[in-house]
């Protein structure tokens, strides 16, 4: 039994088979530098015969020094009734600079005659020759034997004669493909045992996700002996995504204690998760095991309540041995010990304040009635918190606003916000256009604050969505609005329910500014002589 296992990452070449993600060149080579931080020991690049694209990535990569990884080039075995030194595909390989080169054959009777359309014999030497001539060329060479679990459970001889003959021609890994990802811990358990037993090479698992079983399959392949487990981080990949490396290194290394990647290395998982989301555009699902943002997360009063005399009465591991962290969510279903949890983070003086901590807890249970939710407003939360244990100081009082929206048959809607606010005692009247109503509020707004904050200019809106609450009420349901702010530092999120969804957007709006001029930002307001030393005043 390997006492080590060596990861193989295809975010770049099977990850990119995902519905919904197109990698650039440029995005590849970051994601797989962030990769080689991590920790990896093979990052499959791509398919270098397939497209322009993959071949720029090799001719990149080619000089670029990576301190743990080996950039792996993807292929097939040759054409029936060819060469191997006559392929393109396979000569792409050779040429594209790699020092690692994947391919993958057929194990499957059931495929060699329907999909390829040749004998059992031809599939045979397909796989020799291909594998001897990637070898002859001084390629470390990883066999994926594809369909493998599905082949062996229709005709058990003829698969393991294609690894076998992998094996023959030189192979340096033989990898078990659940390609089509309908096996069962159970099978892939005893048909990897099996293996072991007819082949000498090193074995792979390469599971897919389409029974929710991809990352079990690839730990029963592990215990079963298998010393190399391919995947993609996060789950990416065709139809249901491929085994998710993002929960199997971990499951590997903290629940099976085998040597994986180092602990440094493995406490930048989250980081690098969720850095490889954002690069492929994807949402990260909040409820992703050990990486995702509510991995660690305690809503249940009793839950936090026992949380706070010791974390592993309600968690697994150590967040932080992967990189993410406890959160305590304040909701309905929140106790007291939710609150002190939220109080303590945030330095706030509770311990002689019982009863506005009742309080605090009754009004967000109010507002949660109301259509409130705070799991996913932070900021929100932490301004009602100060608010109610220090009081806060008025940032602006709003007067009045009017929204002025027009469209005429030639010409494209055009929205205009009119705003009165009292900030610092002085009443501010101003107008702004904008991209739509709550664009042209937000711009009409910081116009009015910006002489005396003028650092609210580096805060953006970078995310707003918008939920129905009461969808039998169709267009006249309650919405709550949820808005992502960003100084480029940091980001924040509020929000506001009402029934009407210019309101909603200024509840969360207002939350947005204030949490950024009274909170974490510390954007600190100017005075009269300093505003004209900007040029801020009109005079």
């Amino acid at each position: 039994m390997p006492t080590s296992v060596k990861i193989f990452d295809t975010t770049l070449r099977d990850g990119t088979q995902g519905e919904g993600i197109s990698l650039s060149v440029e995005d590849k080579i970051k994601i797989a530098l962030k990769l080689d931080e991590l920790g990896v020991h093979y990052i499959e690049g791509g398919w270098p015969g397939s497209n322009s694209k993959d071949i720029e990535f090799f001719e990149r990569t080619r000089d670029m020094n990576f301190a743990n990884a080996k950039i792996t080039a993807f292929g097939s075995t040759r054409r029936k009734d060819s060469k191997a030194e006559d392929d393109i595909n396979l000569n792409r390989l050779v040429e594209s600079g790699a020092k690692v080169a994947t391919i993958f054959g057929k194990s499957w009777d059931f495929h060699v005659r329907t999909a390829i359309q040749t004998s059992l014999e031809e599939n045979l030497a397909m796989i020799f020759d291909s594998v001897q001539f990637l070898k002859s060329k001084g390629l470390e060479v990883i066999y994926d034997a594809e369909h493998f679990f599905d082949g062996y459970k229709n005709n058990s001889d003829y698969a393991l004669q294609t690894i076998q003959k992998a094996q023959d021609a030189g192979a340096d890994w033989i990898v078990l493909c659940d390609t089509n990802g309908g096996s069962l811990p159970g099978e892939v358990s005893e048909i990897v045992t099996t293996v072991k037993q007819h082949v000498s090479t090193p074995v792979g698992i390469h599971a897919h996700n389409d029974c929710e079983l991809g990352v079990a399959n690839s730990l029963a392949a592990v215990q079963a002996g298998a010393g190399q487990v391919q995947g993609t981080i996060n789950g990416y990949g065709e139809r249901c995504g491929n085994a998710n490396l993002s929960s199997i290194i971990p499951n590997l290394q903290l629940k099976l204690k085998y040597d994986v990647i180092s602990a440094e290395q493995l406490m930048s998982l989250t980081q690098v998760s969720r850095y490889i989301s954002e690069i492929a555009n994807m949402h990260m699902p909040v409820n992703q095991p050990y990486v995702g943002n509510a991995a660690f997360a305690h809503k249940g009063g009793i839950h936090v309540s026992a949380i706070l005399k010791d974390a592993s009465t309600y968690e697994h591991i150590m967040p932080v041995l992967v990189g993410n962290k406890q959160r305590v969510l304040v909701s309905e279903l929140a106790g007291q010990s939710n609150v002190l949890v939220k109080a303590q983070e945030l330095n706030l003086d509770y311990q002689n304040e019982p009863q506005k901590t009742k309080d605090v807890i009754e009004k967000i249970k109010d507002l949660e009635h109301q259509g409130y939710q705070f799991e996913g407003a932070d900021a929100s939360l932490e301004l009602l918190l100060r608010e109610a244990f220090e009081g806060l100081e008025e940032i602006f009082t709003l007067e009045s606003f009017k929204m002025l929206v027009e469209k005429s048959a030639k010409h494209p809607v055009v929205s205009e916000a009119i705003i009165k606010v009292k900030v610092h005692g002085e009443t501010i009247y101003t107008a702004a256009e904008g991209n739509g109503p709550v664009n042209a509020l937000d711009n009409a707004l910081r116009k009015a604050l910006i002489q005396y904050y003028p650092d609210i200019q580096h805060i953006h809106l970078s995310d707003y969505k918008v939920r129905v609450l009461d969808e039998k009420d169709a267009t006249a349901g309650k919405v709550r609005v949820l808005m992502e702010s960003t100084d480029f530092n940091t980001s924040w999120n509020t929000l506001g329910v009402s029934s009407n969804i210019i309101e909603a957007s200024w509840y969360a709006l207002v939350d947005s500014l204030r949490y950024a001029l009274l909170g974490r930002t510390r954007i600190e307001p100017t005075n009269k002589d300093q505003q004209e030393r900007l040029g801020l005043v009109n005079h």
